[in-house]
């Protein structure tokens, strides 16, 4: 008897293993909760409780549907409500050295640099991607001091490319003091403090959402920051050019001399060359008439200006019209109409 209790003792303690081709008894049913003791299942198990799950998803594909919804659902950018938020998907910004200025106590108003980036950190919120080109004559003005002590005009416009690189960072430290991740690019390299301008690259970063800065304009003497605006526009693929000023946007007649000059709203680019309307230098404006690009002049002292002509609201003015609609002679019109409209 000894024996035979000693040879029926493993069968007693030991749990009869299953057959290979017989189902786990350990496996839960289908719909029910596994009991905590029948967790640490083994891969074969698994796989089996796979297929199990595979063949029976035709008669339980309602339930499955119902539940993967919530979790499969992805915002469309293309979606009529996110259209509304913004009219330009890639815009380039360009603010002037004096705009910055504020009240010329000092080169650089703080106050004018936090709202800068107050109102762009607004739009990058709504995906908006932001370039920004500043210029230079808060603090040093080729152009003006060209001749001065022997100075020629290249020497001149190359101190006011440095003058531009100065506020640039000036603006990405204040940018990132409230989280806007920021890139300033520079037209020669001074990889100390900058990146070298790699259009690519700068695609790359307005693509992840960074902003950014355009500094050193073209990177050559004789021509200004409003050219490498509309440069740099039609290199990184934006769809218009922002031009911030001190001003509300283009008048008929200059406003510090004429009382009676009044505000365009919108402007064609042969009018701006015929009329020598003074918003940007020729070169700029030739530059934007042959790649399409809209410009929006519009006043950076006034609250909430920067954020109304990101997203396209009215503000200041309009100029834009190609030669193949300005031989129309009906765009024009239609665009006054329409923001009259609005």
């Amino acid at each position: 008897m000894a024996a035979s209790a000693a040879a029926a003792g493993p069968a007693t303690f030991l749990p009869r293993l299953p057959s290979p081709r017989s189902p786990s008894p350990m496996l839960p049913p289908l719909g029910r909760r596994a009991h905590p003791v029948a967790a640490p299942l083994c891969l074969s198990a698994k796989r089996r409780a796979c297929a199990a799950m595979g063949s029976s998803s035709s008669s339980n594909s309602g339930n499955q549907t119902s539940l993967m919804l919530p979790f499969s659902f992805t915002f469309d950018e293309d979606s009529s409500s996110s259209r509304r938020l913004y009219r330009w998907k890639r815009v380039l910004l360009k603010v002037s050295g004096e705009a910055l200025a504020g009240n010329h106590t000092e080169n650089i108003d703080p106050k004018i640099t936090m709202a800068i980036a107050r109102e762009v950190a607004s739009v990058t919120k709504l995906g908006v991607e932001v370039a920004i080109v500043v210029g230079g004559g808060n603090i040093f003005r080729g152009a003006s001091w060209a001749g001065c002590s022997g100075l020629d005009r290249s020497s001149a416009d190359y101190i006011g490319m440095l003058a531009t690189v100065m506020n640039a960072i000036f603006l990405q430290a204040t940018m990132e003091s409230i989280g806007i991740p920021t890139r300033v690019q520079t037209a020669f390299r001074m990889s100390e403090v900058a990146e070298p301008y790699i259009r690519r690259r700068a695609v790359r970063h307005l693509e992840k959402g960074r902003v950014v800065i355009f500094a050193a304009g073209t990177g050559n003497p004789f021509f200004t920051t409003d050219t490498a605006a509309a440069l740099r526009c039609a290199e990184i693929n934006a769809e218009v050019v922002l031009k911030a000023t001190n001003v509300d946007g283009v008048y008929d007649a200059d406003p510090r001399q004429n009382p009676n000059a009044r505000l365009l709203e919108t402007v064609s680019y042969h009018e701006v060359t015929t009329r020598d309307l003074s918003v940007m230098d020729m070169t700029a404006i030739t530059l934007c008439q042959e790649n399409n690009i809209p410009i929006v002049v519009f006043n950076l002292q006034e609250p909430g200006n920067i954020a109304k002509a990101i997203v396209g609201e009215k503000v200041g003015t309009f100029i834009g019209c190609t030669r193949d609609q300005e031989l129309n002679g009906n765009t024009l019109v239609q665009e006054r109409r329409l923001v009259n409209e609005a």
